[in-house]
């Protein structure tokens, strides 16, 4: 882990290491102490214990000081990737820590009570898979345009594909949000889902859209603009593939409350832009199977650079 392991990676090694159905109580602290502060964030002995369980879980090697690096570079991605609004939502982390109970044939509250009994717990658990989500998310909205391919390395890329620029799909999309306040979330939330699924039958189009809104409560619309297939966010790509041109996505909870997508416009594209775009991807794709990307500890150690760390 500590940014070489992708979240997949690390909960294979759990579920090959048969940690889960013979889990043993590690005992988490009773009480516990400050042990180092990131920025003002408090990382406590409790906090390090966890981890320390976390790794006999994977069965990696590492005790207490290998916890508090790990826990400690993971306060500096988790401000980081809130700082630039590139974190996946609940819904997303939800979704993955039950696929992962799932793969083990598991429910969630049997998954949830095998962790509170390695002295690991759910929520330590939810919160290593929040960032491994969110952080490649980040790193390649810091470094993602970095590397444009332009001039002569784009028309090469062309000619080693036969001379083709290569065709992919642009979308223009509206994003419609039925917003839920932070204080009503949970008690309010089926309602609005059911709001919003209700409403996309009744979606007229985008260059409409606000009139529409305008029929129901705190509804948002906003411009999302031009999306290339290969820009389009991960855990909306399946919805929009979906989606009919001029239709709507299913919905999905996210942290501003019920979503959904609006395609106003669908077509097939192979100019320059759509080109290095696409090349690009293909790039990140590559790095990505032969393991983390080298921009990700470069990222890191910045951050690393500017913190303030104080180990108590």
């Amino acid at each position: 882990m500590g940014g070489k392991m992708s979240i997949l990676r690390t909960l294979s090694v759990l579920a090959l290491a048969g940690t889960l159905s013979v889990a043993v109580c590690a005992g988490a602290q009773a009480a516990t102490s400050v042990k180092v502060t990131v920025n003002n964030t408090v990382i406590t002995s409790g906090d390090i214990a966890k981890r320390v369980a976390f790794l006999r879980l994977q069965r990696q090697k590492g005790g207490p000081d290998e916890a508090k690096k790990q826990l400690v570079d993971e306060v500096l991605k988790r401000a980081e990737i809130a700082r630039i609004g590139q974190s996946v939502s609940t819904q997303d982390v939800e979704a993955a820590y039950a696929r992962f109970a799932a793969g083990n044939k598991l429910s969630t509250e049997q998954l949830g009570k095998i962790l509170d009994q390695a002295g690991v717990g759910a929520d330590h658990f939810k919160q290593f898979i929040a960032v491994q989500m969110s952080w490649p998310r980040a790193v390649n909205f810091r470094y993602g345009t970095s590397n444009r391919l332009q001039g002569a390395d784009l028309v090469k890329r062309m000619m080693e594909g036969g001379g083709q620029k290569p065709v992919t799909t642009e979308y223009f999309l509206q994003q419609v949000i039925f917003v839920i306040p932070e204080k009503k979330r949970g008690a309010i939330t089926a309602k609005r889902q059911a709001e919003a699924n209700a409403s996309r039958a009744q979606f007229p189009g985008c260059e409409t859209s606000k009139v529409f809104a305008a029929n129901y409560r705190d509804v948002s619309i906003r411009n999302l603009g031009r999306m290339l297939a290969q820009q389009l966010p991960d855990e909306w790509k399946p919805l929009i593939e979906k989606a009919g041109e001029n239709g709507t996505t299913g919905t999905r909870v996210t942290e501003k409350g019920v979503e959904y997508l609006a395609i106003c416009k669908k077509r097939e594209v192979n100019d320059d832009t759509a080109a290095e775009i696409v090349f690009r991807a293909e790039d990140i794709g590559k790095k990505k199977a032969e393991g983390e990307d080298p921009n990700s500890e470069k990222y890191l150690e910045e951050l690393r650079k500017k913190a303030q760390i104080v180990n108590k």
